[in-house]
């Protein structure tokens, strides 16, 4: 699994941090991250929690990872970005059972931290266990075992809801204010990871025309 990592401005000094932590984990399972910023305050592109939004949705609409961590100051902003779009579903997580129960009942594709509350000493030990519950076990299987069949019913429900009161994300990003959408995808990295882990034709094309690649 490729998993994308994307810092809202205000938390981008703590980029590093979770990266490495990230990485700590996700690895250890056989899956590659791919940081896209804001990885430092000094970074060009200082990426909003509505752009950290656009560009997960970018991202995963495209196939260009099959999974998304982001967050903001309290998580809130970014997941509710996050769920503005189609075929992004996105839980905020604060502790590791969060974690657990987000993935085993919601079978999200994406998660929201809260990366300014609460995050003090030992803040890279409860970003790392969260990582494990996320990445630990399959996701989709329903907790607890005899809510199991309800809750993956009412996922596939969720799904068939989202497609039917979302456009599709081409008609989205041509819609979008264009200036908005350059500059989510303005940052040092986005280019050269795009073009190597991109798998949907249609976006790609339209990204491309935007930042001329």
């Amino acid at each position: 699994m490729v998993i994308g990592l994307i810092n809202e401005n205000s938390q981008a000094s703590k980029n590093k941090l979770i990266y490495d932590t990230l990485c700590k984990v996700a690895e250890k399972y056989g899956h590659t991250v791919l940081n896209f910023g804001t990885k430092s305050v000094e970074d060009k592109t200082q990426l909003t929690y509505v752009e950290a939004g656009l560009l997960s949705a970018i991202l995963l609409n495209s196939k260009t990872v099959d999974f998304i961590v982001t967050g903001c100051g309290t998580g809130e902003g970014a997941m509710l970005a996050c769920n503005s779009f189609p075929n992004v579903l996105c839980g905020h997580i604060c502790d590791p059972t969060d974690a657990y129960m987000f993935m085993q009942i919601n079978d999200g594709n994406a998660v929201s931290f809260p990366f300014a509350k609460g995050f003090g000493w030992g803040a890279e030990l409860n970003l790392e266990y969260m990582f494990e519950q996320i990445f630990l076990h399959k996701s989709g299987q329903g907790y607890p075992v005899e809510r199991a069949m309800f809750e993956q019913r009412n996922k596939k429900i969720l799904d068939e809801v989202k497609n039917i009161t979302h456009k599709d994300m081409v008609t989205i990003l041509k819609e979008l204010n264009q200036d908005f959408v350059k500059h989510t995808i303005s940052g040092d990295c986005f280019k050269d990871l795009f073009i190597k882990y991109c798998k949907d034709n249609e976006v790609s094309e339209y990204i491309k025309k935007l930042i001329q690649m």
